[in-house]
């Protein structure tokens, strides 16, 4: 049985290095006053054993969306995502791909690797903050996550 966003918190995971990015997200989502929990990974390194629930992480409820960077320290976000999509216990969260770039292959990748969606965040600071309004208003609003 789904569980919608107004019976429980929704658990998100930001697994962003940029300081200023992950505060823009931060706010926005705090902003919204929505029922969510953002959680904030900043190295690569970290992520699976977070989703996995291992080591200091084995107490953290697992998120119900990732929104994850793909230029990040020791690991990069597509080797995390494809790690995530190939895991029995994680596949079906959902990745949305929260980055700067705009090259083809790394959206083409994404993709292959089963990203849910690929969004480059825009330079200009009001068009960021509505595309993360945009992402919020999607994921928490339309669509129907897993229940964590």
């Amino acid at each position: 049985m789904l569980t919608s966003t107004a019976e429980k918190p929704v658990e998100i995971l930001l697994v962003e290095d940029s300081f200023s990015d992950a505060l823009l997200v931060e706010e926005t989502f705090k902003e919204a006053k929505l029922k969510s929990r953002l959680r904030l990974l900043r190295d690569g390194e970290d992520v699976l054993a977070y989703l996995r629930k291992e080591g200091p992480y084995s107490k953290v409820i697992r998120p119900s969306l990732v929104l994850l960077d793909l230029n990040l320290p020791k690991k990069s976000g597509l080797h995390i995502l494809s790690e995530i999509k190939n895991d029995p216990d994680l596949k079906r969260i959902p990745v949305v791909i929260l980055t700067s770039s705009e090259a083809p292959d790394d959206i083409f990748r994404s993709y292959d690797l089963h990203a849910n969606t690929f969004v480059t965040k825009p330079l200009d600071l009001y068009e960021f903050l509505k595309v993360l309004q945009e992402i919020e208003n999607y994921w928490l609003d339309v669509a129907k996550l897993t229940p964590t």
